[in-house]
């Protein structure tokens, strides 16, 4: 069976620096940060006291009073950027093609903040002081459940958990559905909020965190060689993939197509990769033979590549991304 051409044909995204997808990247053009001092809760004991936080949210066009007390934030981010991507889209659900249309939508750490807030209510006050609405409130799949029920998609609904990479793992998955024809079109994507007083502090604790309390819009430097820790981000960002011939039949925009995905473990360490990359490596070498290239034919898409490859392949035992080039023949 030959696989069938995927391509994004709707975007929606709540950052730290804007509410749409259009505020946030023009945000990103300009050079902003949104990552800022945290103000909702007492952090004087904290040794990290800032965040990327969501700014200025209000969703009641959407999700209405009563029910965002039944969820936690980062379901109420995943609902709005998952609709942002469905109106981008223009993707009409009827009764004929719902299920053929689902969802795909991930949290690396779910509903931490009302998990914090309910297991107050039952230390201070015991069981009944529970919410009934406590699980759903906070399990990682109630994103992908309430779109699912907004948009009555009636196709494959799934939600994986996979830290860092949940929200990539869950696109890549979305695009194989539709790849392989389980569905032809999906919403697919990732939402977080973490900034809270167990997230803030665990992460903390595990010394993961930057402590650059001074300047923290210069913390997040993945690259620097004086990089102290990474910085903690709220938000969702979602996508809408479509079967190839099912949006050029619509007359969708057609953002990109993806061509290839892959996957990989380090089976090294819970949190450090190994320092030859190897894992990361595998991962970029199954996403090449995915989409079916020869990998001579991949490059970054700065005009200096050509001339940078040879630099990269003097440095290649230090450098993991080159290693795909030489794994390639032989993983």
């Amino acid at each position: 069976m030959s696989k069938r051409r995927v391509v994004v044909t709707g975007l929606g995204m709540l950052s730290p620096v804007g509410n749409t997808v259009e505020s946030t990247w023009k945000a990103l053009l300009a050079g902003q940060s949104g990552i800022s001092l945290i103000d909702h809760f007492d952090t004087s004991a904290y040794a990290t006291k800032f965040a990327g936080l969501v700014k200025d949210f209000n969703c009641d066009d959407i999700i209405s009073r009563k029910e965002q007390r039944k969820m936690d934030a980062f379901i109420q981010y995943g609902i709005v950027a998952g609709v942002q991507a469905m109106q981008d889209s223009g993707l009409e659900v009827t009764e004929e093609n719902a299920t053929r249309i689902g969802a795909a939508i991930g949290s690396g750490i779910g509903g931490l903040g009302l998990i914090e807030e309910n297991h107050s209510s039952l230390v201070n006050g015991g069981p009944r002081k529970i919410s009934p609405f406590f699980v759903p409130s906070t399990i990682v799949n109630m994103v992908a459940g309430h779109l699912t029920i907004m948009f009555g998609l009636r196709g494959p609904s799934i939600s994986i958990a996979t830290a860092c990479t949940s929200g990539v793992h869950n696109i890549g998955q979305a695009a194989r559905i539709i790849a392989y024809g389980d569905a032809d079109a999906m919403v697919a994507g990732g939402a977080e909020k973490a900034s809270t007083p167990l997230g803030v502090g665990g992460f903390g604790a595990a010394r993961a965190l930057s402590t650059r309390n001074d300047n923290p819009q210069a913390a997040s430097r993945p690259w620097d060689k004086d990089r102290d820790g990474f910085v903690l981000g709220d938000g969702a960002g979602m996508v809408v993939l479509e079967e190839y011939e099912h949006a050029k039949k619509r007359g969708a925009k057609i953002y990109a197509e993806i061509v290839g995905f892959g996957m990989s473990s380090d089976a090294y360490h819970m949190t450090s990769p190994p320092e030859d990359g190897a894992g990361a490596a595998l991962a970029m070498v199954n996403a090449i033979r995915d989409a079916g290239i020869e990998p001579a034919r991949s490059a970054t898409s700065t005009p200096t590549a050509p001339r940078r490859r040879p630099a990269i392949k003097r440095k290649r035992r230090r450098l993991s991304l080159s290693s795909v080039m030489r794994r390639a023949a032989y993983w």
